[in-house]
């Protein structure tokens, strides 16, 4: 039997253009339901999201971290979640240098059941992190890390040229060659 690859890894895509229906409660549990099955670091689960809604306070306090850049599309995404990481474990007292690599397992988890559930995903790391911790009381030991846009995707009309084209580009990926080398390193420009 020949294998292929998942049509939901296939499928997912970072869009800018977004609709205004809004995400079902049901869902928005489903993909939280999916970053809770990520795997972890000696099972800490350091993972930790804040999401809103659009129309909420806690949305425009996301909105308003975002660089400008970001703020040109992502103002219509029906939802806005920043994911943070626990990365001074709590019940070891130790640093988790895996922390960051478990928080993007759980995001990806996530984003994988958006797509699944016919919802599409923006990751960002376009805001400021430093205000990100300040204005939502992040206790310390925890760090951001990115910014997701999620909702329907929506019509490419409204957005500025250069956004509809990177919107409708094909999804362009590296050959597996450049990224995994079987027993040594190889690179052709040695980084």
């Amino acid at each position: 039997m020949i294998q292929t690859i998942d049509e939901n890894i296939k499928n997912r895509k970072s869009i800018f253009a977004f609709s205004d229906k809004m995400v079902e409660d049901s869902k928005l549990n489903l993909i939280f339901d999916a970053a809770r099955r990520a795997p972890s670091s000696f099972n800490a689960q350091p993972w930790r999201y804040i999401y809103a809604r659009k129309g909420e306070e806690s949305y425009d306090i996301l909105y308003n971290l975002l660089m400008d850049g970001n703020k040109i599309w992502a103002s219509t995404a029906p939802v806005l979640i920043l994911g943070f990481t626990e990365v001074i474990d709590s019940k070891r007292g130790r640093s988790n240098r895996f922390a960051f690599h478990d928080l993007g397992m759980a995001t990806a988890m996530l984003m994988l059941q958006a797509t699944s559930s016919g919802l599409s995903t923006h990751p960002m790391g376009g805001y400021d992190t430093v205000k990100a911790k300040e204005v939502f009381g992040i206790p310390s030991g925890f760090e951001p890390g990115a910014m997701i846009a999620l909702g329907y995707e929506g019509s490419t009309e409204n957005l500025p040229e250069d956004l509809k084209k990177r919107h409708n580009a094909p999804r362009l990926r590296k050959n597996i060659t450049e990224f995994a080398f079987h027993g040594k390193w190889l690179s052709e420009t040695g980084s």
